[in-house]
C-alpha cells in the first residue's frame, strides 16, 4: 500500500471517529451540562462578599433625571376648569407646583372647626393653592409657612417640605439575600427586608409577600417564558416583569423584560390586585398605586410617567400629557446566560390625590383627580470596559458549549476530504490500467504484423536429418522421432 493510500484511509479513519465522538457529545450535552453546572455553582463566602460589594458600589454609572409638571393655568383650574401642565426639566427651570392642597389632604382627617381655623390662617398669610419654587427647593426641601403653623399645632408634622427631604445619603433598607446554594433559581432573591419576610400594610397575604430580587441581580440561564419578580421598596410592593424582545447592548445580546399591563391593573380586571386597595375595597383605577399606606405625609400615588398604561380617565383629566412606550416604559435588559443586568431604565411618577376639603372654600370648585407632580428617569448602562470583559466571557462560554458541534463539523470536513481523495485515487488507478492495456494491445498487434510464416512441406525426406551442408531456411521445423508405445 502506497503512502498516498495510507494517508487517504487515515483521513477516513479520523473523520469517522470525530463524527462518532462529536455526535455522542452533542446527544449527551456534556459540555452544556458542564457550563450550566459551573454557572449554577454555589457562591462561597468570599465570592458572596465580593458580589455584595459590587451591589453596594456598582461600576456602571447611574443617572437620575427629574422632570416636573408646571401648571400653566392655575386660576382656571381653581375655578373648576381642566388643569393644563407642561413638562419641564431636568434641574433647569422654576415651576408652579401644588403643595397646599397636599397639606389640606393631610388635614382632611381633622375636625371641621380646626380646618376652618387653618383656612382663615392661610388667608391671613396670603398663601395660595399654587406657589412658585425652584427645582432645588422642591427636591431638597424648604420651610413652608403653612407647615410651620401646622407644626406648632401638631409637632410630629415636619415644617419642611421636599420630595427628597431627609433622603439624601439614605438607602432603601437592610436586605438579606439568598446565595443560591440549594437552588440556583433562588440566587439573589430577598430573604428579609428590614428584618421582615412579609409586609403588613396591604389588605391581603399575597400582596404583602416580598418576592424576587432587588433588581440588581438575577439567577443565570434566564429564559424568555419566565416571569421575573422584583421587590420595589419605593413602591412598598413586589412586581413582576415579562419578556418583551431581544435587544443588543454594546454588542451583547440581551432579553428585555418590562412590567406588563396587569401589574397596576384595576382589581375589576385583575382580581389579584385587590389586596393593594387600602382600606379593603377602596381601589383606584388602572395604572396607579396609592403608597401613602407605607409613606408618611401627603396621599402620594405612584404611576408610570404621563400615566403610561393607566386608565384614559387620568390622562384626559389634564391637558399636556402624552404617554408613550419609548419615553415612559420601565425595563431591564438582562444577559440571559449570566443573569446580569446590562442596561436598566426605571421611570416612576409621583402624583397626589386632589379632593375638595370641607372648611377650605378655595377647593370647592376644583376637579377631583390624581394630579401629576414630577417623574424620575433613572438609567444605568454597562460601561465599555465591563462590556468588553462580558463579550470575552460569553465568547468562551459559546465556544466551550459548542465544542461538540465543532468536532462534528471537523469530522464532516474530513469525511468530504476523504471521499474526494478516495474517488480521485480510484480514478487514477483506472486510468493507469487503461494505459497498460492499450500498450499491451499495441505491442501484440505490432508483433503480429512483423512475424513471417513458412509453410511446412508435406513431402517425406530421405533422411530424417538435415544435411549439414544444406543451409537452414526460414520457417518452422518439426522434428519427429519414433517412440515406443506406452501400455496402460
Amino acid at each position: 500500500m502506497t503512502r498516498r493510500s495510507c494517508a487517504i484511509y487515515a483521513t477516513g479513519f479520523v473523520s469517522a471517529h470525530l463524527l462518532i465522538v462529536g455526535i455522542a457529545l452533542v446527544v449527551a450535552q456534556v459540555f452544556q451540562t458542564m457550563i450550566h453546572s459551573r454557572l449554577k455553582k454555589e457562591i462561597t463566602l468570599t465570592e458572596k462578599s465580593q458580589v455584595f460589594e459590587s451591589w453596594k458600589n456598582p461600576p456602571p454609572p447611574v443617572y437620575m433625571e427629574y422632570y416636573f409638571f408646571n401648571v400653566t393655568n392655575p386660576e382656571m383650574f381653581m375655578a373648576g376648569g381642566k388643569a393644563s401642565v407642561k413638562q419641564i426639566g431636568p434641574y433647569t427651570y422654576r415651576l408652579v407646583l401644588i403643595f397646599s392642597i397636599a397639606i389640606m389632604n393631610e388635614l382632611n382627617s381633622y375636625s371641621f372647626f380646626l380646618r376652618t381655623l387653618v383656612s382663615m390662617y392661610i388667608n391671613s398669610l396670603g398663601v395660595e393653592m399654587f406657589m412658585t419654587r425652584t427645582v432645588h427647593e422642591v427636591l431638597w426641601g424648604f420651610k413652608d409657612p403653612l407647615l410651620t403653623k401646622v407644626h406648632s399645632l401638631k409637632p410630629e408634622v415636619d415644617e419642611y417640605f421636599g420630595l427628597m427631604w431627609k433622603k439624601n445619603g439614605t438607602h432603601e433598607g437592610e436586605f438579606v439575600f439568598h446565595t443560591g446554594e440549594q437552588n440556583y433559581l433562588d440566587y439573589g432573591k430577598i430573604d428579609t427586608w428590614n428584618g421582615l419576610r412579609e409586609m403588613s400594610w396591604w389588605s391581603s397575604n399575597q400582596s404583602n409577600m416580598i418576592n424576587g430580587t432587588d433588581g440588581a441581580v438575577f439567577h443565570p440561564l434566564i429564559n424568555r417564558n419566565e416571569l421575573l419578580y422584583i421587590f420595589a421598596a419605593d413602591l412598598c410592593r413586589s412586581i413582576h416583569l415579562a419578556y418583551v424582545e431581544d435587544v443588543d447592548v454594546k454588542g451583547i445580546q440581551a432579553y428585555r423584560f418590562a412590567p406588563p399591563n396587569d401589574v397596576l391593573m384595576s382589581p375589576k380586571n385583575n382580581p389579584t390586585n385587590a389586596g393593594f386597595c387600602v382600606p379593603a375595597g377602596d381601589c383606584l383605577g388602572t395604572g396607579v398605586l396609592k403608597v401613602s399606606v407605607c409613606r408618611e405625609g401627603a396621599p402620594i400615588v405612584v404611576s408610570f410617567p404621563h400615566f403610561y398604561q393607566a386608565d384614559p380617565a387620568y390622562i384626559n383629566a389634564i391637558d399636556g400629557l402624552n404617554p408613550n412606550k419609548e419615553e415612559h416604559e420601565t425595563y431591564l435588559d438582562l444577559q440571559p446566560t449570566t443573569g446580569v443586568p446590562i442596561r436598566a431604565c426605571k421611570r416612576a411618577q409621583l402624583n397626589i390625590i386632589l379632593k375638595r376639603v370641607k372648611g377650605f372654600p378655595k377647593t370647592k370648585n376644583i376637579t377631583e383627580t390624581i394630579f401629576p407632580i414630577m417623574f424620575v428617569n433613572e438609567t444605568a448602562t454597562i460601561d465599555d470596559e465591563s462590556a468588553g470583559q462580558m463579550r470575552s466571557l460569553l465568547l468562551i462560554v459559546t465556544l466551550v458549549s459548542n465544542f461538540p458541534v465543532l468536532i462534528v463539523g471537523l469530522g464532516i470536513i474530513l469525511l468530504l476530504v476523504f471521499l474526494v481523495l478516495f474517488c480521485r485515487n480510484r480514478q487514477k488507478k483506472n486510468e493507469v490500467k487503461r494505459i497498460d492495456f492499450t500498450e499491451a494491445f499495441h505491442s501484440f498487434a505490432t508483433a503480429k504484423d512483423d512475424t513471417a510464416y513458412t509453410p511446412v512441406s508435406d513431402k517425406t525426406d530421405e533422411s530424417s536429418e538435415t544435411p549439414a551442408s544444406q543451409p537452414m531456411k526460414n520457417g518452422s521445423y518439426i522434428a519427429m522421432s519414433p517412440v515406443e508405445a506406452q501400455k496402460c
